[in-house]
C-alpha cells in the first residue's frame, strides 16, 4: 500500500462569525466556552477534511487566551493540520478578532486538537501522510512532536504504580504548596 500525502493547505479551514451579545459571559467579554465549542468545531472540520473520515476530539492540547474578544468583533479561525500519526492528526488553530468600525486585528487565541480518524464502527482509520512545504510547516510539525513527547513522558513520569510523592519534596517547596503527610 502506498502511502499518499496532502499538504496542510489541501486541509486548511477558516471560519469567521460575528459575536453577538447572547456569547458574552458576566464581564462583557466572549465566554471562553463559546470560543472552545467553535476550536472544536473547526478541528473537526480540519481533521475531517484531511482524513476524509468522522474524526472525534481525542485530545484539547494547548488553550491559550492571549486576548479577550469584545462582543460586536468579527472573529476569524483558522485551523491546519500540523501533524499527523497513524490514525491521528494534530490540528492548529488561530484565532483574531477584528474590530469591524476600526480594521484593527488582535490575536486572541492559539489552540491544539488532537483530532483521530474512525470508521462507522469506530475503528481507527489510517490517514493520509503530511507534506511539509515549508519551514513554517516543519516547525509546526516538530513543536506537536515535542507536545506529544512531553506530554507522554508526563504520564510515565507521575501516573506510575511505582509513584513515590516524597521523592518531589524539595521540588515542592519553591512552590505555594504545603505538604500535608
Amino acid at each position: 500500500m502506498s502511502i499518499h500525502y496532502k499538504s496542510a493547505s489541501e486541509s486548511r479551514v477558516a471560519i469567521s462569525e460575528l459575536m453577538l451579545p447572547s456569547y458574552s459571559n458576566f464581564n462583557g467579554k466572549i465566554h471562553g466556552g463559546y470560543i472552545l465549542s467553535l476550536l472544536d468545531q473547526i478541528a473537526f472540520a480540519c481533521a475531517s477534511k484531511h482524513s476524509r473520515a468522522y474524526c472525534v476530539t481525542a485530545s484539547v492540547d494547548t488553550v491559550d487566551f492571549l486576548n479577550p474578544i469584545e462582543v460586536g468583533e468579527l472573529v476569524t479561525m483558522k485551523a491546519s493540520i500540523n501533524y499527523v500519526g497513524r490514525t491521528s492528526m494534530v490540528v492548529g488553530i488561530r484565532v483574531e478578532a477584528e474590530n469591524i468600525q476600526t480594521g484593527v486585528v488582535k490575536h486572541c487565541n492559539s489552540s491544539y486538537f488532537t483530532m483521530v480518524a474512525r470508521d462507522d464502527e469506530g475503528n481507527g482509520v489510517e490517514v493520509d501522510g503530511l507534506l511539509l512545504e515549508d519551514t513554517t510547516a516543519i516547525k509546526r510539525f516538530l513543536k506537536a512532536v515535542k507536545r506529544i513527547e512531553t506530554k507522554r513522558k508526563r504520564k510515565e513520569e507521575f501516573d506510575r504504580e511505582d509513584f513515590v510523592p516524597s521523592d518531589y519534596l524539595a521540588d515542592l517547596e519553591k512552590y505555594k504548596v504545603k505538604v500535608g503527610f
